[in-house]
């Protein structure tokens, strides 16, 4: 990776707002630029602190821990706003300054039989996407960039648990290319049903993702049902602003209208080891980030659903209601 952590601006933005402590998030791939970072702020006389807790994504803004540590600024790097906050932030996206000109001319092949293409891209690459988008029209491909809606911050722009904006533009493309990560890509593939074709900038490869989606969508049911069978059921809250997706209680009333024993239990991150604890649990509702029990699902040795799929398996919603308006 070649990182351009836009120094220029984020030391403009301090000189501008004068902080005197503050909270330092870098997302998970760039920690190892901690030392980088801590000098620009060394060099301007305030101090700085960095998390060493996840930053999976702008969902996750450490709002607790600057005031826990009585800091007067976040600067969160290698994200895109996601949520406003009374709590002030500065949001440095990061650039990866790669030459992706031999991915593109590779993906050409992979590209051969679709003509009108949707394009989206994960954060670090949106100082490139016209040059991305003038190689395909040269090629006679005929770009639609995804829509900006929900939590996306720009066209184009694809987060984890937003692709309201690819499914609007699906009727009009024949494949989809995503560029950037597995992440990404694997979350198109449940959201839209035509092709996703992801140029995976960071293993240098070209992936249809296709085949996985039945995979997926195949474990998927299974937890549902795993679910629809249990008695004693998790259900997990976080604390992190960004990362409320359901509303608890609901869910307690309707389990319990279905003669179960629901529990509220929260967690500031997700993990395997968290779950064993509570053994006597059957299945997890994570009302967090929807990826987690997706993306994971051989991690966990109990089930782990979303919001939406708990919706199923109580009645509320059909599969085919999810499968819709998509999973995540």
């Amino acid at each position: 990776m070649t990182l351009n952590f836009e120094i220029p601006k984020l030391v403009k933005e301090l000189k501008k707002r004068k902080p005197k402590k503050v909270l330092v998030q870098l997302a998970e791939g760039i920690k190892q630029n901690v030392s980088e970072i801590a000098r620009v702020f060394e060099n301007l006389g305030i101090e700085a602190i960095f998390s060493g807790e996840t930053a999976w994504g702008a969902c996750s803004i450490a709002l607790q821990e600057a005031e826990a540590l009585k800091c007067d600024l976040i600067v969160h790097f290698g994200h895109a706003k996601f949520i406003s906050s009374k709590f002030p932030v500065v949001y440095i996206k990061v650039k990866d300054e790669l030459d992706l000109n031999p991915l593109l001319k590779k993906s050409l092949s992979h590209l051969k039989n679709y003509g009108k293409i949707g394009l989206s891209y994960s954060i670090q690459h949106r100082h490139d996407i016209n040059n991305v988008i003038k190689f395909y029209e040269k090629n006679k491909k005929k770009i639609t960039l995804s829509k900006k809606m929900g939590f996306a911050a720009y066209e184009g722009h694809v987060i984890g648990c937003e692709y309201s904006g690819l499914k609007v533009i699906q009727k009009d493309v024949d494949a989809f290319v995503i560029i950037g990560n597995r992440f990404h890509s694997m979350g198109a593939v449940l959201a839209v049903e035509k092709p996703v074709i992801l140029l995976d900038v960071y293993n240098d490869e070209i992936m249809d993702m296709s085949g996985i989606r039945e995979k997926m969508l195949k474990q998927r049911a299974i937890s549902i049902q795993k679910l629809k069978d249990a008695q004693n059921i998790g259900i997990i809250v976080e604390i992190k602003p960004g990362q409320k997706f359901g509303n608890p209680r609901y869910l307690v009333d309707k389990f319990k209208e279905q003669g179960k024993n629901p529990v509220v239990i929260t967690m500031s991150e997700i993990t395997p080891e968290k779950i064993m604890n509570f053994y006597h649990i059957d299945a997890f509702v994570e009302l967090a980030c929807p990826r987690i029990g997706i993306d994971d699902f051989a991690k966990y040795p109990k089930p782990i659903l979303t919001f939406k799929e708990a919706l199923v398996a109580l009645g509320v919603k059909s599969w085919e209601d999810i499968l819709k308006t998509g999973v995540v």
